[in-house]
């Protein structure tokens, strides 16, 4: 049987998120965290899910609004995930309701000539938002312990010097992640993550689609075999960046990826909680500020 429908559906999937996010990484294992999982929602409350998800939309447009007139704080959702997780879709629902003026998407793909020629993290620092706004991160910095790390040979092509690679190049990639996030935790910026986790069996069904689907044809490439042939490859790899990057300040939001409905709406609980956890307000009128209102309120009155 499914969920009754509460006064406040949005508020249930609120309280599921905890379910879900990893702020201490010492004991977290990959394997206690279902891709199918649907928490104790039947797969036929679709709609009931729908519905939440329309609410939190509703929520994070409030916030938004907030956040951009006080001006104090920035947010940066980071997303990663396997190939057909469902990153795309799930930016485009979450998002949907934003203000596209308060809100921007950084995609990042392979790094470019000028990118190798600077440390890793540049090319994603300069993406970062502005106070006031929301940054998505559809992949970032992640990539360079993850698809760099179970692919070796990439690394060939960053210009590092001999001695920069010896030793364990990648725990001391993670300090340097862990330094940079907490930086930015520092300094107004409030980061918080999404890992999409998707089923190997699910990701062939998808990838099946996207080859019988004209519409989503495009969206496959030769490579996407080559890369779900490292499958476990990449588990053991995204566990270890869990593991090592998972903080108070900047958790991560382990999701189950195989019904994008349900992933939707902990995508958007979990973005909820991030806004949340800022304490936003509209600014305070001063008094002087009050009185030019008033003044500006006779001035327009008296006009004609």
């Amino acid at each position: 049987m499914g969920r009754k429908q509460g006064k406040q559906p949005f508020q249930d999937a609120h309280k599921l998120i905890r379910k879900y996010r990893v702020t201490n990484g010492d004991k977290f294992r990959l394997a206690d965290f279902d891709p199918d999982d649907t928490a104790d929602f039947s797969k036929q409350d679709k709609s009931h899910a729908e519905k939440m998800l329309e609410q939190g939309i509703e929520a994070l447009v409030r916030l938004q609004d907030m956040l951009h007139a006080q001006n104090l704080w920035s947010v940066l959702a980071v997303f990663q995930a396997l190939d057909a997780a469902g990153k795309d879709s799930a930016i485009k629902h979450v998002m949907s309701g934003i203000n596209p003026a308060g809100c921007q998407v950084a995609s990042f793909k392979a790094p470019s000539t000028e990118e190798l020629d600077h440390d890793y993290l540049w090319r994603c620092q300069r993406m970062l938002p502005e106070r006031g706004r929301i940054g998505i991160f559809n992949r970032s910095y992640y990539e360079e312990v993850l698809v760099v790390r179970v692919r070796p040979d990439l690394l060939a092509g960053q210009h590092l010097a001999p001695e920069l690679v010896k030793g364990d190049l990648w725990k001391r990639r993670f300090q340097d992640i862990r330094s940079f996030e907490r930086h930015l935790s520092r300094n107004g910026t409030k980061v918080v993550k999404f890992f999409l986790h998707v089923s190997r069996d699910e990701q062939k069904r998808r990838f099946l689609e996207r080859l019988d689907d004209p519409a989503k044809q495009w969206k496959f490439s030769a490579p996407d075999l080559s890369e779900r042939a490292r499958f476990k490859d990449y588990m053991k790899a995204y566990e270890s960046m869990i593991r090592a990057t998972a903080r108070p300040h900047a958790p991560w939001y382990v999701i189950p990826a195989d019904h994008k409905w349900f992933t939707r709406m902990v995508v958007a609980a979990g973005l909820v909680e991030a806004l949340e956890s800022l304490d936003l307000a509209y600014p305070k009128m001063t008094k002087a500020h009050r009185a030019e209102l008033i003044e500006a309120r006779r001035s327009l009155l008296s006009e004609g």
